[in-house]
Order: C-alpha cells, then sequence, then structure tokens
C-alpha cells in the first residue's frame, strides 16, 4: 500500500536518540530538557518514513531505497548555512538498523485548519530562490518522480487517462532523453520538492523550510509546480494561487520575474505535477480499496484535458 508505515520498534528508537541527544547537548535550556521528557509524538509515518517529535527534537528516519552519501552531506552543509531560510538536520546523519536518521529542532507545522500561509510562501520560496548558489551546493537534477509514479500503475480507466497525459511531456521529463529538449535557464538554490508541508514556524516566529533531500541547483519554475498543479485542475482556490503568485513575484522571485505570461516557465512543471500527483492518488486509492474523492478525481479529470491538448512542450 501506498501509506506503508515504518517498523514497529523503530519508533523506540528513534524516542531514544532524541532523548540522549537533549541530555548530552549542553546548549540546551533547562526548558528544553523538560520537553524532551514530554510524551513523544509521531509526526509523519508514511512511505517508509518515520517522523518523531521528542521535545525540541525532531528525529527522522529516512525514506530506505535513496543515496545519502556525499550529497545529502552536502544539502545539510548548504541549509546550515541559511539559517534564516532553512530549519535542516543539526549534524551529520546516522545509521539505525540500517536506516538513515537525522535530528532537526523542532518547528510547528501549517495548520490546514486555519487560513493557509500562501503569501508567507511566497516570499519565502522568492528569498530561497534569490540566494546565491553556495560553491558546493549540489544539483537537482531533473523531475524523477513524475516516471516512477506512472511506472506504478496498474490498469483501469483512471490509469490509462494518466498515461496518455504523461506521454505528452518532453522526453527529459519522462526520462526518455535526459537532455533532448530541455530548456536551459539560470539555475537557482531551489528546494526541489516544495509543499507548504514543508514549510514550519520557529521558535522566533518566522517560517523556514525542512525536509532538503533535493536541495540544490536547479530550475525555480520546478518549486512552484505543484501549486500550479493544484490551481490547474481546480483543487487550489484562484485566489488563494493568486496571492501565492504574487507574493512570490513581489518579493522577486526569479522564476516568474519579467515573464508576460507567468505559464511560459510553468506550463510542463505545473502538468508533470499533475500527472504525478493523480497518479500518487490512484495508486493510494486502490490500495485502500475505495473510490476516488473529489480532489483526486479532480487530477485524474485534469491529466484527461492534459491529453487532450496534445504536446504543448
Amino acid at each position: 500500500m501506498e501509506t506503508e508505515t515504518a517498523p514497529p520498534d523503530l519508533f523506540a528508537r528513534l524516542v531514544e536518540i532524541g532523548r540522549d541527544s537533549s541530555r548530552t547537548d549542553s546548549s540546551r535550556t533547562a526548558a528544553d530538557a523538560l520537553d524532551a521528557s514530554a510524551e513523544p509524538e509521531t509526526l509523519y509515518d508514511r512511505h517508509g518514513v518515520l517522523v518523531v517529535r521528542v521535545g525540541d527534537l525532531v528525529v527522522k528516519a529516512h525514506q530506505p531505497g535513496r543515496e545519502y552519501g556525499d550529497p545529502f552531506l552536502a544539502r545539510i552543509k548548504v541549509a546550515a548555512s541559511l539559517p534564516d531560510l532553512l530549519l535542516g538536520p543539526l549534524g551529520p546523519p546516522s545509521t539505525v538498523d540500517g536506516r538513515t536518521v537525522t535530528l532537526s529542532l523542532y518547528g510547528e507545522p501549517v495548520d490546514p485548519h486555519r487560513e493557509l500561509p500562501w503569501e508567507d510562501a511566497g516570499r519565502l520560496l522568492a528569498g530561497l530562490h534569490a540566494t546565491p548558489i553556495p560553491a558546493d551546493a549540489p544539483s537537482w537534477g531533473r523531475p524523477t518522480r513524475v516516471a516512477t509514479q506512472v511506472a506504478r500503475l496498474g490498469d483501469g480507466p483512471a490509469e490509462d487517462e494518466i498515461r496518455r497525459a504523461f506521454a505528452t511531456l518532453p522526453a527529459w521529463v519522462r526520462g526518455e532523453d535526459a537532455g533532448k529538449g530541455r530548456p536551459e535557464g539560470e539555475e537557482r538554490l531551489i528546494h526541489g520538492d516544495w509543499h507548504l508541508g514543508q514549510m514550519v514556524r520557529a521558535r522566533d516566529g518566522h517560517w523556514r523550510l525542512i525536509d532538503i533531500e533535493d536541495l540544490g541547483r536547479g530550475d525555480p519554475a520546478w518549486d512552484l509546480a505543484r501549486p500550479a498543479a493544484l490551481y490547474l485542475s481546480g483543487v487550489l482556490h484562484p485566489d488563494e494561487w493568486t496571492l501565492f503568485l504574487d507574493a512570490y513575484a513581489a518579493a522577486g522571485g526569479p522564476a516568474v520575474t519579467g515573464a508576460a505570461d507567468p505559464w511560459t516557465t510553468l506550463d510542463v512543471p505545473a502538468r508533470s505535477l499533475a500527472i504525478q500527483i493523480a497518479a500518487t492518488c490512484v495508486i493510494s486509492a486502490k490500495g485502500d480499496e475505495r473510490p476516488l474523492d473529489g480532489p483526486e478525481q479532480a487530477m485524474v479529470d485534469a491529466c484527461g484535458r492534459i491529453s487532450a491538448a496534445g504536446d504543448a512542450s
């Protein structure tokens, strides 16, 4: 199933790591030490990733099967050099029962039941994209998850609709030819997997970005791809999209600055993410043995419009 959880005993190991770190770190205040004795809390447990809060610390067992070698160490270093933008790991990762584990400070996540911080999100992304790229920042590369998710699809009308839409994407997005047709633009420092769940409010009250596994040099338009896809699919309200995009542009966000039509740069990323999200929705619904809900069906319907429009790349 798409919602496969981490091994049960891993939770206890992460709690132990968090409490040991709180006890041994001399920079912790008395209040922090008190927090560490509080009941631990699971923040995320999906796709093989387990994230546990222990007081003011977050202990994360990263997704197995990904590369956490030198590029990940470089990303941790980049995040540490930009504390006003990123809340990254406190140091190099460790290995626990064959899993890569990191420690970070806790930040308050976006509350989906309150007004969503779209303007703050636009400004925060613009700030990241305007930051000079550190010399040792690794390359983001190209989007790979859309092809991965489409390859996991089974059989059915929704799956066929998604595959038809996928066929309209440029070859370099589909992974068939890494260089053919790929636009050449100025690289920026990008998050690489941005959505509102990648924002937390730090203790100083300001927003930071988390989850730096894809941080690096790349095309900033791909950081806007998810909200753009949700907007095109009718899942994100036009007013919220406008708040986000206007705030990003006003803060000097380079993905759309100077473009008479922002969709000249956002079209391929938005279509790609719409297809990726639709595939994820269908896989999840099939795994849970349930029908698609309204927003999920909207993503599949968007794939129908994408395939009907043909190759607009």
